[in-house]
């Protein structure tokens, strides 16, 4: 069955990776999700992530991480998903958490955590939200 949204089933795959308490989680290679996972690191939700070439087809190992036992990410949701899409002008990106968490924004520059799209002055679709 053909897979209708990839970012999506990575965010979830790491979700429920951190509700099991594991330490690293695979999933499909593809740019998109790099330049997201990218994020993620600079951010610092995830410890960070690598190619893996061990299985049948391309894969990324996301290292992920802990504070106390406590998963770093406490919230992680897909905002403009395949069947309806959410865009965002500079000065209207979302805040998230008052500012203690981050909106992942795919834009004409790459993707970006809301606050170096405001520092760009740039918007686009808003991808998803972390805290």
């Amino acid at each position: 069955m053909a897979m209708t949204d990839p970012l999506g089933d990575m965010l979830t795959r790491i979700r429920n990776g951190q509700h099991a308490k594991k330490d690293s989680v695979l999933s499909p290679a593809s740019k998109l999700r790099a330049n997201v996972l990218e994020v993620l690191q600079r951010e610092g939700y995830i410890r960070g992530y690598s190619d893996d070439t061990s299985g049948k087809h391309p894969a990324l190992r996301i290292e992920l991480k802990y504070f106390e036992g406590e998963p770093a990410i406490k919230h992680v949701a897909r905002v403009s998903k395949p069947g309806r899409r959410v865009y965002s002008g500079s000065k209207e990106l979302p805040v998230v958490r008052n500012g203690l968490g981050i909106t992942i924004v795919s834009t004409p520059r790459g993707v970006l955590s809301d606050a170096e799209a405001r520092n760009e002055n740039v918007g686009g679709e808003v991808l998803a939200e972390v805290f």
